[in-house]
């Protein structure tokens, strides 16, 4: 008889993150944990790290010491994965502070291994926003002090002459940042774009900016003289230059707007600011704009573009910032566009077939908020990621769970912010076993998903939250914390962790179930 040359017989799949086979460590609720390897353990914490921000069971001080630790160690051992993973982690997954910090600790350990080559590389692709050049400068003096290496200094120049312009300079160049643009051109002195013509009085102004000299603006810097020009306009003749062409030349930005005024932003100031905003800034306006009473027709046209699939991929946004725009705007005029646009940032969530088994964890730990300055918390992305990932499968058994579990309604051809509202929130333990064993049926269910910060209850027995699941069926756990130890093994033996806040890690899924490896997204 036949043990291995069997029916149905399907190869060993692998997939990134890996993990050991066996556990050697707890969740923090005392389950078993499997300690994954340094890049996994890397990439499961780095996609979901805002740096500086405490989590539900990790200091802030302590995860960023891990992830400096992690960081350091890969850029001696493996450049090429780190280099990689930095830059995609900043342009695909855009989180800002994560890949900075992970860039300039690399900069550092490779310094310090006498491994100077790719620093300067590794820390320009990482600067994508004109304002990083003085974040990277205050991380490295605030952390090391003032010596700045010159592989350090070459990588900052060679993003300052890529992001520094007249508009740059107007948005992000004020006094409330430490180090000024004329700070960081002093710093790391970049010579000008040779192929930017006016790049060389831009800085020169920058400077003069920095240390007060009331020089002539150059007549190389149009938009920067229509700005003081409007600057010097009486505050009672303002209103009147909205939307006019020294305002259009002017390149204000709303921000400045409020304050220029001197007075209320009204309907008539956020239509004359309007073109100029940006699709991130629009989005958390919406509130703004129903208070001011923004007509209809102006209201009609940013959530036409706020729907449009292009800008939504461009703005890289975050599925969960529709659910926070949704939750935040009065009227319901913006609703059916942010559904619109949630779909096109959920655009890599599969149409599974079969009957999948879905699992979002509601615990008491999923109520974290991201960070200080949101309101959003793990359990909106869990949410999402869960509503989503139901309303697009042929058969579905969406479950929530604490200490408890039940099942969320969903109707075919519903919208995932309809969905999202019959969850319970976060509030009790994480008995994810007792949710696997209780839904899990066999052979019915094709897969099973679990969403979770993977710190499962340990239990009277203790155990791998999917043993009850069948070796045959895949299981794909979507991390959301990067916390050290998971809940069960993965990367092999149809055992699968994805992470992160987006969608983007949905797709090894189509990969693994046609057989393919998965490795990383980047």
């Amino acid at each position: 008889m036949s043990k291995f040359n069997v029916k149905n017989v399907r190869a060993n799949i692998l997939s990134a993150p890996r993990s050991e086979p066996t556990p050697s460590g707890r969740t923090y609720e005392g389950a078993p944990g499997y300690l994954r390897d340094g890049r996994s353990e890397l990439f499961l914490l780095a996609v979901s790290n805002f740096v500086g921000e405490n989590t539900f069971y990790e200091s802030a001080s302590s995860r960023d010491l891990r992830y400096r630790d992690l960081v350091r160690s890969m850029a001696v051992d493996d450049i090429d994965w780190l280099a990689r993973f930095l830059r995609w982690l900043r342009t695909t997954a855009n989180l800002r502070s994560a890949s900075l910090v992970g860039a300039l600790e690399a900069a550092r350990a490779r310094i310090e291994a006498n491994a100077h080559g790719r620093t300067r590389d590794l820390v320009a692709s990482v600067l994508q926003r004109p304002d990083e050049p003085g974040e990277a400068l205050a991380y490295w003096i605030s952390t090391y002090g003032k010596e700045i290496p010159k592989p350090v200094k070459r990588g900052i120049a060679d993003a300052v002459r890529r992001l520094y312009t007249e508009q740059s300079l107007l948005k992000y160049d004020t006094a409330t940042k430490g180090f000024r643009f004329g700070d960081v051109l002093e710093l790391v002195h970049p010579s000008p774009d040779p192929g930017k013509p006016w790049q060389g009085a831009l800085f020169q102004h920058a400077l003069d900016r920095r240390h007060g000299r009331d020089r002539d603006i150059p007549d190389a810097l149009p938009m920067v003289r229509a700005r003081s020009l409007l600057l010097a306009a009486p505050v009672e003749d303002r209103r009147a230059l909205l939307g006019g062409a020294l305002f259009r030349e002017a390149g204000m930005t709303w921000e400045s707007v409020a304050g220029w005024l001197q007075g209320p932003m009204d309907a008539q100031a956020w239509e004359a600011v309007l073109p100029g905003m940006g699709y991130m800034a629009r989005l958390r306006n919406l509130r703004n704009f129903d208070e001011a009473g923004v007509s209809d027709a102006v209201a009609a046209s940013v959530a036409s573009e706020l729907a449009d699939p292009a800008l939504v991929a461009k703005s890289r946004q975050l599925p969960m910032r529709f659910l926070s725009a949704y939750r935040a705007a009065p009227s319901l005029r913006w609703a059916y566009a942010l559904e619109q646009a949630l779909g096109h940032a959920l655009s890599h969530v599969p149409a599974l077939p079969g009957r999948t088994l879905i699992l979002v964890d509601q615990s008491g730990s999923m109520g974290k908020r991201l960070s200080e300055r949101s309101q959003l918390t793990c359990s909106d992305a869990a949410i999402v990621f869960g509503a989503a990932l139901a309303l697009r499968a042929a058969s579905a058994d969406l479950v929530q769970f604490d200490n408890r579990s039940a099942p969320v309604e969903v109707r075919r051809g519903e919208s995932v912010l309809r969905v999202v509202e019959r969850f319970w929130g976060p509030r009790g333990g994480t008995n994810t076993a007792a949710a696997v064993q209780a839904w899990y049926r066999d052979p019915v269910h094709d897969r099973v998903v679990i969403v979770s910060d993977e710190q499962a209850w340990g239990g009277r027995r203790g155990q791998d939250p999917t043993d009850a699941v069948s070796p045959r069926v895949p299981v794909y756990t979507w991390n959301l914390a990067g916390y050290r130890y998971g809940h069960g093994p993965s990367g092999t033996g149809n055992r699968h962790v994805f992470g992160g806040l987006s969608d983007a890690a949905f797709g090894m899924i189509a990969l693994i179930e046609a057989g393919k490896n998965a490795d990383w997204p980047f």
